[in-house]
């Protein structure tokens, strides 16, 4: 790498999501980290800092966080919760609020979300509430959260009853996704966070999708093409966001192979036997597998997106998930309570190929349930 390409790199690529006086930057690059607390110091001067992170991000990361805040002079405290899913939940959720009010946290003061997407959602929520709201920044530190969850002001809490019933939008002032970090990502995880990748590309930009099916190992690799992807999905995140801030449009979109995919989570318990990216993946290709199904897009398509993720690492069938399945009622069961559901019809992503997905509404139950029972008898 040349000098000159050295200093390029060293600046981040800075994405916009435009909602008027509540807009604000997304920083992707390398060793953004290291620069935390003087990007933070030019958004928010004299804001105190509540580090929201979990025990595994604080062994690894933490401790160059808080040397970036400290040289920054930033005041700061931190609260560490349980790694994993089971932490989306109330009993968490209350232990964060009370630590914040603890902590004597003001309005004019933010937390930092400085973790995976259970950290970022939990950590907005609560900073969502606390007070009637407080600034939130969010510090992603896996791939999945850089590209998806850390964008766009959606947190929440799973229920017993489903994934992400419970939370208020709150968008945060920055966003600072830092790609080097991923390097320390166990492949599983980063494979995960890749599904929201590709999504991007199978939504609206087909192009994009043509450039990870010949880039995807220099993006599991690192620098450039990593950056490129995170940013390149992070711009078209933030144009729909910017189209559509509460989900009454467009920004549904962005639930490609998501109703599928949250049922799965639901009947494995939300827990590590699958994760939200392997959900994601599995339902992408059910989503075009169930549109083809409809004669709404062509098999070549479904099949190409199927080799894509499995050649990645990814499961694409039920029949991967280890362990028991449901039977297709009980699938049904939880799509019901999808967050998508309008006046008791259900609502899909479903596509017409490859960079053409669109909302379906009032998609037929029994259509949906006989789909279903056919994939679970392969």
């Amino acid at each position: 790498m040349s000098q000159g390409e050295s200093t390029a790199q060293a600046t981040p690529t800075t994405i916009s999501v435009e909602l008027g006086s509540r807009s604000y930057d997304i920083l992707v690059g390398r060793d953004i980290i290291d620069r935390a607390g003087m990007e933070i110091a030019r958004r928010l001067p004299d804001a105190r800092i509540a580090i929201v992170t979990d025990e595994t991000v604080a062994a690894h990361h933490l401790t160059t966080l808080v040397a970036s805040l400290d040289g920054a002079g930033i005041r700061h405290t931190r609260i560490v919760i349980t790694p994993g899913e089971a932490s989306k939940s109330f009993a968490s959720l209350e232990r964060v609020v009370d630590a914040l009010l603890e902590s004597r946290i003001e309005r004019n003061d933010a937390v930092l979300a400085f973790g995976g997407g259970v950290v970022g959602d939990l950590a907005g929520f609560a900073s969502g509430i606390v007070l009637r709201g407080t600034h939130l920044i969010q510090v992603p530190t896996t791939l999945l959260a850089q590209v998806d969850s850390s964008v766009g002001g959606k947190t929440g809490i799973n229920t017993p009853r489903g994934k992400n019933l419970v939370g208020v939008f709150h968008q945060p002032d920055l966003v600072l996704a830092d790609a080097g970090i991923l390097d320390s990502l166990p492949p599983r995880i980063f494979n995960a966070g890749y599904a929201e990748v590709a999504k991007y590309g199978l939504i609206r930009d087909a192009g994009f999708f043509a450039w990870l099916e010949t880039n995807w190992r220099s993006v599991a690799a690192g620098w450039p093409e990593r950056e490129k992807a995170i940013a390149v999905a992070c711009r078209g995140k933030a144009e729909i966001v910017s189209e559509d801030e509460r989900e009454k449009g467009a920004r549904a979109l962005l639930n490609l192979g998501h109703t599928f995919g949250h049922a799965l989570e639901a009947v494995t318990g939300y827990s590590d036997r699958l994760l939200h990216g392997e959900a994601v993946s599995i339902g992408t290709v059910l989503a075009f597998d169930f549109s083809f199904r409809l004669g709404l897009s062509g098999l070549e398509d479904a099949r190409r997106v199927e080799a894509h993720l499995g050649e990645v690492g990814l499961p694409t069938r039920i029949g991967q998930i280890e362990g028991d399945l449901p039977d297709a009622a009980t699938l049904m069961h939880h799509i019901a309570q999808d967050k998508k559901v309008a006046q008791g019809k259900l609502t899909f992503i479903l596509t017409r190929g490859i960079g053409e997905a669109f909302i379906a509404r009032d998609v037929p139950s029994d259509e949906v349930e006989a789909f279903l029972e056919e994939q679970l008898a392969k």
